[in-house]
């Protein structure tokens, strides 16, 4: 990122928007947007293959692995608005886990992007398939879109859910409704 050209633009905007971006509480502003989006687009610098490195773990362990209610905050990438909520991500080990932790690296990493929730569930079930092959995958997010709630049909209470069913998760209903039900949401 080009620190200087990005707070112009940042500049510019205020000025198109009908502000002076030397006025007082607007001094600053340029690099503080500047260095917010540099934490809002940190997913671009990461990558999965460094994150999951020498976190997978041979095991005898079969049953339904679940990471609840980790948080997520993204940017859409239609309006440059935030959505932010909640991923819940399960799989069923095929011999290999991942540690605990790199489920929520995973999830982070896609969220700091632009991005559209249905990508993001999709990156974070694929990203766990490509590097476990486990036996099934299920990940669930639920979000709320300022672009939805700020502007357009303006609906504060609406959440948008979507979810991405791989292997068993997909093929056998019990283990989707396991899985639906130990994260509440049946």
């Amino acid at each position: 990122m080009d620190k200087d050209k990005m707070e112009e633009i940042i500049k510019n905007l205020i000025l198109e928007c009908g502000e002076d971006p030397t006025r007082e509480g607007l001094r600053r502003t340029p690099l503080r947007v500047r260095e917010a989006y540099e934490v809002l687009t940190s997913g671009y610098k990461q990558n999965v293959d460094e994150i999951v490195k020498e976190a997978v773990f041979s095991t005898d362990y079969d049953e339904m692995v679940i990471v609840k209610d980790i948080d997520i905050f993204s940017m859409c990438e239609h309006h440059l608005l935030p959505f932010f909520g909640k991923a819940h991500v399960a799989y069923i080990p095929n011999k290999k886990i991942l540690g605990l932790s790199k489920i929520v690296r995973i999830a982070e990493m896609y969220s700091r992007r632009f991005q559209v929730q249905e990508r993001l569930t999709n990156q974070i079930a694929h990203t766990l398939q490509d590097h476990l092959k486990p036996l099934g995958v299920g990940v669930v997010v639920e979000a709320q879109h300022l672009c939805m709630m700020m502007r357009g049909v303006e609906k504060q209470n609406s959440i948008a859910v979507t979810s991405a069913m791989l292997g068993s998760f997909r093929e056998k209903p019990q283990t989707r409704n396991e899985f639906l039900q130990l994260i509440g949401k049946q």
